[in-house]
């Protein structure tokens, strides 16, 4: 009774904002445009089934494979290459989850709950695009598209049954609040965002929903910049072009999460001085913080970080958090039921073999005994019970008739045949 099939393991290899800093996330980020080439390189390295998720906070790619080890070994050095590192290098920012660990993952990080702000809306429109650029480039098979369209359903039951997004929208509709009192009609300002973290693409996409006009987005990796750009319809600076542009924003925006400083009290000075005195609204959405907080104490600037957003917003940090316990349940219990679904099929093959082995005999015995059913069913049950049987004896002649073994294909037999004692 031959059973083929090697199992096929869910897989994910990445970097995140845990394990990797910015600067190694930026070298290994893959912008729509490179996903495509990407892939097909995954693909003929032997990844049939592959995407990759590529964000502010992570760069990973989701693939099922045979074996875990060698789909590590392939994606490592994928993205080694982007990176323009040794594989070696790069091993120990890398993560490689499987089975349970990397569905439990995936629906978390599908759901918003692995993000540096727990909650953000778009984060499975990330996931989507994700899904779309693997479908169109060939690298999207049944089985792991029937673990993302799962991921999809976990982040909607999230959203509907808890407060999880509330915080995020929150943040985003304070930052619009504000700008309104400060500048009045959002159509006549003009706003910069420094940076693509999604924190801060967030508030300008909110800004831009209450009337915002003019946008311009800059980042030190030009390619970041133009493809928010892209996505925002909006215009694209020179990073190096960032302080004198301060001087024409009412409202600026930075979100980029560096270790230094990218927006200095000195250069608000100048900026407010060129302003005639005209206010400037400067959101920090960086974390770690990307404005000088010496800001604070320059006349015409209002400077606030997310914790004050928060504040303003009136959904404090209890709330959220109380709504991420919920969704991380709701999750717990969704990735619980996906394992026990996958387990299920495997046994199928199985199943289906044993079927096809008894039909064959019974369809040997009836021909043998065709007149004579009494005879047909002794017939049949003799042969069913015969290797089972001479299985047991000679495990039983080897001395392992009261051992861990022996115990174990007891329990089996019962269950199988629901018998009693």
């Amino acid at each position: 009774m031959p059973v083929a099939a090697s199992a096929h393991h869910l897989v994910m290899i990445g970097a995140n904002h845990k394990s990797a800093s910015l600067g190694l996330r930026d070298a290994l980020f893959v912008d729509d445009a490179a996903a495509p080439a990407f892939l097909e390189g995954l693909k003929r390295a032997g990844l049939g089934e592959a995407l990759v998720l590529s964000t502010c906070d992570r760069v990973e790619v989701w693939t099922i494979d045979g074996d875990p080890a060698h789909a590590a070994r392939l994606v490592g050095e994928a993205m080694a290459a982007r990176a323009a590192l040794e594989p070696a290098v790069l091993a120990c920012h890398l993560y490689t989850l499987t089975g349970a660990e990397a569905v439990g993952h995936g629906f978390t990080v599908t759901a918003s709950l692995d993000s540096l702000v727990i909650g953000e809306p778009h984060v499975t429109g990330q996931v989507k695009a994700a899904h779309r650029l693997a479908r169109e480039a060939g690298t999207l098979g049944g089985a792991l598209d029937a673990f993302v369209q799962a991921a999809f359903a976990v982040a909607k039951r999230v959203r509907s049954e808890t407060a999880i997004g509330e915080g995020p929208v929150s943040i985003a509709a304070a930052a619009v609040q504000i700008a309104r009192d400060l500048h009045g009609d959002l159509g006549r300002c003009r706003a910069l965002l420094v940076g693509t973290g999604e924190m801060g693409e967030l508030v300008a996409e909110s800004l831009l929903a209450a009337g915002l006009k003019d946008l311009s987005v800059t980042a030190p990796r030009l390619s970041r910049a133009e493809a928010l750009a892209k996505s925002l319809d909006c215009h694209v600076l020179a990073f190096e072009e960032m302080r004198e542009a301060l001087a024409g924003a009412d409202v600026v925006m930075a979100c980029l999460g560096g270790r230094n400083v990218a927006i200095s009290a000195e250069a608000v000075i100048a900026a407010v001085k060129k302003r005639r005195r005209r206010p400037i609204f400067l959101v920090d959405a960086g974390i770690p913080g990307d404005v000088e907080t010496a800001v604070n104490r320059v006349e015409g600037a209002f400077l606030y970080d997310l914790g004050d957003l928060e504040k303003v917003a009136l959904e404090g940090r209890a709330g959220r958090e109380a709504a991420a316990r919920e969704a991380r349940a709701i999750v717990a219990d969704e990735a619980a039921s996906f394992q026990r679904g996958r387990q299920a099929r495997a046994a199928v093959p199985a199943i289906v073999a044993l079927r096809a082995h008894f039909e064959e005999m019974r369809e040997t015995v009836l021909a043998e005994a065709a007149t004579d059913a009494a005879e047909a069913t002794r017939l049949l049950i003799n042969r069913l019970l015969h290797a089972p049987s001479e299985a047991m004896k000679t495990l039983a002649a080897e001395g392992a008739a009261e051992g861990a073994q022996w115990r174990a294909m007891e329990k089996t037999l019962k269950t199988l045949f629901r018998l009693e004692d």
